[in-house]
């Protein structure tokens, strides 16, 4: 069983979380700029094993796809055809920019630390892979 990565992808910079090997733990594991994203993946594909990719899937509250949708599917295209091995999924991000927030708030963070667009990124990846961790069992 390999890990699962999540993607929150953004348009300047992506956060990234990944679960252990036993996919029941999630972990925040980077912010990259999303013209790198591919590659960071491609690394992290030839050093780990990875049964799963997530991409949050950006929705509007009246559930249709945001705008930000169409980069991303051609993002999973590409992911999935360079790693064939791979799942590409997609699961539900609405909200996890605010869970993010909170999370950070209830951990204490430092108004100044919250503004750190790259750490609330990731957090965000580690909601979008929490939920789709639940979501499976």
């Amino acid at each position: 069983m390999g890990r699962i990565l999540a993607i929150d992808y953004g348009r300047a910079r992506t956060g990234l979380a990944v679960s252990d090997p036993l996919q029941m733990i999630a972990g925040g594991l980077a912010t990259v700029p999303t013209k790198e994203l591919e590659r960071f993946i491609a690394d992290y594909l030839s050093r780990e094993e990875v049964s799963t990719i997530v991409l949050g899937k950006p929705m509007q509250m009246n559930g249709e796809p945001s705008e930000t949708w169409r980069y991303i599917e051609p993002l999973a295209r590409r992911l999935q055809a360079a790693h064939p091995s791979v799942e590409v999924t997609f699961y539900d991000e609405r909200f996890t920019s605010v869970l993010a927030h909170r999370a950070m708030i209830d951990g204490g963070m430092k108004k100044s630390d919250r503004r750190n667009k790259a750490v609330v990124d990731k957090i965000a990846a580690t909601i979008i892979l929490e939920d789709y961790l639940q979501f499976r069992r």
